[in-house]
């Protein structure tokens, strides 16, 4: 196939450009999007973007009760549609996610049917479109103000550390000592291997517990245990029973949505994390392209939409970007979208082999105890890394109050109902987390705002004359410019004796807000 960059071919971002010899980059230079190496190495570059992606694509729908099968190959889908969308400015994998396993955990503990999960994840691919076609019109200024990083930090831990009772509850009794050792095995690979194979700890967790589960069985016999239900049984580890009779070849089972408000509230705020893992992965990517891909920051949290509606439509899981898969083009220095296409081909392949997905399936509890302490600890722990990256300051109060109170009821599962209506546990979390703050965002600028009184009258505490008041007992750096002017004696002191500077020498810590 020849190199084209006909009008048509660049606004499908299907155009692409070999680069230098089609080898390798050279020395300081990278593929970009519109370029390629030579066909048989973007295949092999393609492969491992999909072994890159594999193990937390499948095993997130398995935790979520949907089949991972259709998981693999919508995945498939998800990032063809998305990289139109794009028109292939941003080299990007999508594959499950892991936002949504909280409000679909909620949903099934409420005797939710698999329909009425699909069904609520269409309804939030759908508003998370509507949100990139708002930012794509307004600007991505609109993101950074709707959900500052102390909110989008709250709300991924919320959806992260929420789901804590679902190992303590329902994997981790399967088989405690597998589900033990499972976690030891994803920790050390995560930590002691280096570069792209830490990325696939989780895979290597997997197979592990896989394998001991076996063995176990064999060795040891049977298991009486709780199974995936609760009910404690005498049964084997790994049973393979539907993966016998599942066929090579065919189509992964398909089923329809149905809709409910109740079940599409639970799962809503795992928009916010989605706007958030957007928003950091273009402009990882672009940072690595050295291109400024802010432009198109609308088009791809629209593509991401799009693509958990067509993926939940027919069955399927919500989607996301991967950073598995940025973590291999900056490994390579390889953004070339042409790799993108041969993943996604490749992933269509898997998803039409029904007994892989079997196998899949048949995961034994005790190993996804394992697997999923580690993991859900990890998505909350990205919130904590959302608040560090943006310097949140935890002693101003309007950062503090709101996110301590959303974070308890989110994690605590707290409900409030009124009438047949009811809200808990994330969604209710973040309602008070989001609300809260731009309530009281707003309220404190309404009143810096608002006349202002003579300046003696003005101070938000008790303060005493300029003239008796100690140099150490200054207020908060928030405050320093609504104070009176200090008196002669003290601004002779400072280098610059305008009513607008604050007072350098001397600058006692600021205090901490309770």
């Amino acid at each position: 196939m020849k190199d084209t960059e006909g009008p048509a071919h660049r606004r499908l971002g299907v155009g692409w450009r070999l680069h230098g010899d089609g080898r390798a980059p050279g020395p300081g230079a990278a593929v970009l999007p519109h370029e390629r190496l030579s066909w048989p190495r973007t295949l092999g570059l393609g492969a491992q973007h999909v072994v890159a992606m594999f193990g937390a694509t499948f095993v997130f729908p398995v935790v979520m009760g949907l089949d991972p099968n259709l998981a693999i190959m919508m995945s498939g889908v998800a990032t063809v549609l998305f990289l139109l969308v794009v028109q292939g400015r941003v080299p990007s994998y999508l594959g499950t996610s892991a936002s949504f396993v909280g409000g679909v955990a909620a949903i099934r503990a409420a005797g939710g049917s698999t329909a009425q999960v699909t069904g609520a994840i269409v309804v939030a691919g759908l508003v998370l479109a509507v949100v990139g076609l708002l930012v794509h019109r307004m600007g991505p200024g609109l993101v950074n103000r709707a959900f500052p990083p102390v909110v989008a930090g709250a709300v991924v831990l919320l959806i992260g550390l929420s789901l804590a009772p679902v190992v303590a509850d329902i994997y981790w009794p399967q088989d405690q000592w597998t589900a033990l050792a499972t976690m030891g095995v994803v920790i050390a690979a995560g930590v002691l291997l280096s570069g792209f194979w830490s990325r696939l700890a989780v895979f290597v967790g997997l197979v592990f517990g896989y394998v001991l589960s076996w063995v176990l069985d064999r060795v040891a016999g049977p298991i009486t245990a709780p199974g995936p239900d609760g009910k404690v049984t005498t049964h084997a580890r790994v049973q393979l029973d539907s993966v016998a009779s599942a066929d090579w070849f065919g189509l992964p089972t398909l089923h329809s949505p149905s809709f409910s408000v109740s079940a599409a509230l639970l799962v809503l705020p795992g928009v916010i994390a989605l706007i958030a893992e957007n928003t950091g992965h273009v402009k990882a990517v672009g940072e690595m392209t050295g291109e400024n891909l802010d432009p198109v920051l609308g088009r791809a949290v629209l593509g991401d939409g799009l693509a958990t509606a067509v993926s939940a439509a027919v069955g399927g899981p919500p989607t996301t970007t991967y950073a598995e898969n940025i973590g291999v083009m900056a490994a390579t220095r390889v953004y070339s979208t042409a790799a993108y296409w041969a993943a996604a081909g490749a992933a269509l392949a898997f998803g039409l082999c029904p007994k892989f997905g079997a196998l899949v399936a048949a995961t034994p509890g005790g190993v996804l105890g394992g697997i999923t302490v580690v993991l859900y600890g990890m998505i909350g722990l990205l919130g904590a890394k959302i608040w560090i990256k943006a310097r949140v300051d935890f002693s101003d109060p309007v950062n503090l109050v709101p996110i301590a109170a959303g974070s308890v009821l989110g994690i605590g599962g707290v409900t409030v109902t009124l009438g047949d209506f009811s809200v808990g546990g994330i969604a209710l979390g973040t309602v008070v987390t989001l609300l809260g703050y731009h309530l009281l965002a707003a309220g404190r600028r309404w009143g810096v705002e608002a006349p202002e009184p003579a300046a003696g009258d003005r101070p938000e505490e008790p303060l005493p004359s300029a003239a008796d008041r100690p140099e150490e007992a200054q207020p908060t750096a928030r405050n320093l410019s609504a104070q009176s002017q200090p008196t002669a004696g003290v601004r002779s002191q400072q280098p610059q004796p305008t009513a607008a500077n604050q007072p350098k020498e001397p600058q006692p810590a600021e205090p901490t807000a309770v």
